[in-house]
């Protein structure tokens, strides 16, 4: 790998990490929100309101996508629109930490897709750090198992993410990271606002619930997806996967932080494990390749 394609794989990287940051904050506003608004509404209001943005802003670089990456862009949305809408529906069916396990599932069932699909050798390591993952993950959400309708919508949102990520890693090019992510949207946009019919979206009941949407919208939403369109670009899926699952790491943080929840040893145990598994995938091969490069130097 090139100097350049580790600097952008590196800029890549810690994209993804303020990305899972931005969603790990989002979890108490949601567990509000919810609680006020149907589901389907909450997300059809975000998301339009994301798409209206993202389409003012890069409505001209929508007119120089090709007829494929126009289909491709579609694809990966309603992949998205539907895995978001299983999540949440499933999250009423089953609690929240069982939920926030079983849709971090994603970290196994994109390097199984990526195999499957794309015929991709992953190595030992990588399939280590899925292990540890898996482990950190079920230390910071699981509290015992239940196997009922929940769960296994939440299973089946897992598998869609898996495949956006897969679907993302193979057609993401960062010349039209902007474009992509604006129809991605659009899709979702309209996915959600299809599951509040007949009645459409109601909105927000007051200006603490708009000030939340608007928040999960424009940085949750329209900018999350951009810069998990372009990271995804220079990173491969699995990878992707690995980084991603930071999120239940920073939503323990923000919960301790901001809300009522004690720090304990399963929040440490569970962070280490995440965090060990990124190393494995993303700084390890990256301290290998600076260490043969000086080798080569010196020879």
């Amino acid at each position: 790998m090139s100097a350049s394609a580790r600097r952008a794989a590196t800029f890549a990287t810690l994209g993804l990490i303020a990305v899972t940051a931005v969603w790990g904050s989002t979890f108490f506003l949601i567990k509000d929100l919810v609680a006020r608004m149907p589901v389907a509404d909450f997300l059809a209001v975000r998301f339009l309101i994301a798409a209206l943005v993202m389409v003012v802003l890069f409505h001209r670089p929508l007119f120089r996508l090709s007829r494929r990456e126009w289909v491709q862009g579609l694809g990966l949305g309603a992949i998205f629109g539907i895995a978001q809408l299983l999540q949440t529906t499933g999250l009423e069916h089953t609690s929240a930490s069982i939920s926030g396990f079983v849709t971090g599932m994603y970290v196994v069932f994109t390097p199984l897709l990526g195999t499957v699909l794309l015929r991709q050798r992953l190595p030992s390591v990588t399939w280590i750090a899925v292990l540890l993952s898996v482990g950190g993950l079920g230390l910071l959400a699981l509290h015992g198992l239940s196997i009922g309708y929940g769960v296994w919508l939440t299973l089946a949102s897992a598998a869609l993410y898996g495949l956006h990520i897969v679907g993302l890693g193979t057609w993401s090019r960062p010349g039209s990271a902007f474009a992509l992510s604006t129809v991605q949207v659009l899709v979702i946009a309209v996915v959600c606002t299809l599951a509040t019919l007949p009645a459409g979206p109601t909105l927000p009941p007051d200006a603490g619930a708009w000030a939340a949407v608007l928040y999960m919208a424009l940085f949750a939403g329209a900018g999350a997806m951009l810069v998990q369109t372009w990271a995804q670009a220079h990173l491969s899926p699995t990878r992707a996967a690995i980084v991603m699952t930071l999120e239940p790491v920073f939503a323990a943080g923000f919960a301790v932080t901001f809300g009522h929840d004690a720090l304990t040893w399963r929040m440490l145990a569970g962070g280490a494990l995440v965090l060990a598994a990124m190393y494995l995938v993303e700084l390890a091969p990256r301290s290998a390749a600076v260490k043969a490069e000086g080798l080569h130097h010196e020879v």
